[in-house]
């Protein structure tokens, strides 16, 4: 196996510098039927699909988020734009977070801020949250750089045609034990929170 370490650490953080998401000011001004949301999910989050045929969204998804609350329903079959707000968060959280453990987490957001007319809403805390996460992008990339160095130091006695692969395996699992300690911390907060 011959893979150049630099050259992928280099296309990570390349790809990592074009993290993007979905501005609210992209998100129609009008209410959308479900296949118009699936449809705008999709084009907009393209870029975050592994393969080409991923779904980033589909009805069944819809439906169900809206059976279990994790989504309000919606309002005469069609959804606001709080609505893709939502589905946005419920997007990014289903990577990693238990169904019930997002439903935990926005009920009890959409129960106080959806359709909120009173100072706080839905958008303004998608717009706060979106905010910060953009200024993470560069410790982001210092911290897998430092951890991509940390793994190229690795299995330095191992034949070198197993090192490359080692070094790899070894830069998968420090990645892999931050995701693993950072989504126990989550749960310890979601877990944390008072009941109602």
């Amino acid at each position: 196996m011959t893979v150049n370490l630099d050259k992928l650490l280099q296309s990570i953080l390349e790809s990592i510098s074009h993290i993007d998401y979905i501005k609210p000011d992209d998100i129609p001004n009008i209410d959308l039927y479900m296949d118009q949301v699936t449809t705008f999910m999709d084009s907009q989050l393209r870029a975050s699909k592994r393969y080409p045929e991923d779904k980033i969204l589909t009805k069944t998804m819809i439906n169900n988020y809206a059976k279990n609350h994790l989504l309000p329903s919606p309002d005469k079959k069609k959804y606001s734009k709080e609505h893709v707000l939502v589905l946005i968060f419920i997007y990014y959280f289903k990577g990693f977070l238990s169904i019930t453990d997002i439903q935990s987490l926005l009920e009890k957001l959409t129960k106080k801020y959806f359709k909120n007319s009173d100072g706080m809403d839905i958008e303004s805390l998608y717009r706060e949250v979106f905010s910060m996460e953009k200024e993470q992008i560069d410790r982001l990339s210092s911290d897998l750089t430092e951890k991509y160095r940390f793994a190229c130091d690795t299995f330095p006695d191992a034949a070198k045609e197993d090192q490359d692969f080692l070094r790899l395996f070894s830069f998968i699992c420090l990645l892999s034990f931050d995701v693993y300690v950072k989504k126990q911390i989550i749960e310890k907060i979601i877990d944390s929170f008072p009941s109602d």
